[in-house]
């Protein structure tokens, strides 16, 4: 019996098909950055409906939205004003007193017969204070660098603006979106599709929210610790503890070196030493009580998928990729979940085979005879 070569529709049908897949995922790529905005602005836009709903009960929807953006664009602008002028103001100071600071460090290792006899070795606090000697002269350069930075920046507040604008019109228009999403589908999957986006939308919403409120407890007790040791712009500091926060796993621990540097020019190694055992119990307190019990109730979320998530998200995607990591997690949990659960009704529904319908009591079945007569 001769082998049966393959019809020349058959190869066609397959040569077209991975030709299709390639282009499309050619397309993909082209527009990935378009689409990761997409993304971003989808889960804005879940993550603020909560707080426009709050303010729709007092204000009409559309002004809800236009409070709520407001005040999701005012938040940086504050936060800057907070941030910058300290660190400008640092950062200037550092470069005059350079020169000042290697020769003190100079003077201290001059009176230590161990660290002179490191100096005379290798040289090292000789190189800072050439160094520091030219810092001065380089803040023209520093300029420079942040012209071009500039430019970045520029491009960074194009995306933003962008996406600000995608998720209001997700904000304004996706309920009835995915109301009528659900209005497509059979009976019979209206009611799980719908449960399906609820959950998705609660899930999302409180993560943020949760995120947000411990990142506002790392602030609020790192700027009273930091008072309380004396260091200098300890709101800054603060700020910028807040925002890392919002960053999963690593987040605290980056902004507790951060901070932990700044203490070395205050009085070290007292107050070194103080942050330093603080930031480990604290850490130890937000992994294992406040995070914990902020987010219990919003992601029911394994630790190793956690884990897994932030690698791939921020791999992918960076520092965004990191803070959506949990949330995609969760919604992909949720659809497999509902998923799941669909095919198990499936299967046990096609196991019971068609229902038998039992007649009332006391009622013979249609077609069973009689008594007969006597």
């Amino acid at each position: 019996m001769s082998r049966r070569e393959p019809a020349v529709t058959t190869i066609l049908r397959i040569t077209l098909i991975i030709v299709g897949v390639a282009l499309s995922l050619y397309l993909l790529w082209l527009l990935r950055q378009p689409l990761g905005w997409i993304i971003i602005a989808g889960f804005l836009a879940i993550a603020l409906t909560g707080p426009v709903n709050i303010l729709s009960r007092v204000m009409p929807r559309r002004l809800a939205i236009a409070t709520t953006y407001l005040g999701v664009i005012a938040i940086p602008f504050l936060l800057a004003a907070i941030v910058i002028p300290p660190i400008v103001t640092e950062a200037t100071d550092l470069a005059e007193h350079a020169p000042q600071y290697a020769q003190d460090l100079q003077n201290w290792v001059n009176e230590n017969e161990r660290l002179r006899e490191l100096e005379e070795d290798y040289g090292v606090v000789t190189k800072l204070r050439e160094e520091a000697q030219k810092l001065p002269a380089r803040i023209g350069d520093a300029a420079s660098a942040l012209g071009d930075l500039g430019v970045g920046l520029v491009n960074s507040i194009f995306a933003l603006v962008t996406i600000l604008i995608l998720s209001i019109f997700l904000v304004a228009s996706g309920p009835g979106w995915v109301r009528r999403l659900v209005e497509l589908q059979p009976p019979e999957h209206r009611q799980r599709l719908e449960r399906a986006f609820n959950r998705i939308g609660r899930a999302v919403a409180a993560y943020v929210a949760g995120a947000v409120v411990q990142a506002t407890i790392a602030g609020v007790t790192t700027f009273i610790v930091l008072t309380i040791l004396g260091v200098p712009f300890a709101a800054p500091l603060a700020v910028l503890t807040a925002l890392l926060d919002l960053v999963p796993l690593v987040g605290a621990t980056i902004a507790a070196v951060a901070v932990g540097f700044v203490t070395v020019f205050e009085d070290f190694p007292t107050v070194t030493i103080i942050w330093a055992v603080w930031a480990i119990v604290y850490q130890q307190i937000e992994n294992s009580v406040i995070q914990p019990q902020i987010q219990k109730r919003a992601v029911d979320v394994h630790a190793f998928i956690v884990l897994v998530a932030v690698l791939f998200g921020s791999t992918l995607f960076g520092i965004v990729g990191a803070l959506l990591a949990i949330p995609t997690a969760a919604t992909i949990q949720i659809t497999v979940r509902e998923l799941w659960q669909y095919r198990k009704e499936v299967q046990e529904r096609t196991a019971q085979g068609p229902a038998i319908l039992e007649p009332p009591p006391g009622r013979e079945p249609p077609g069973t005879p009689g008594p007969s007569a006597t």
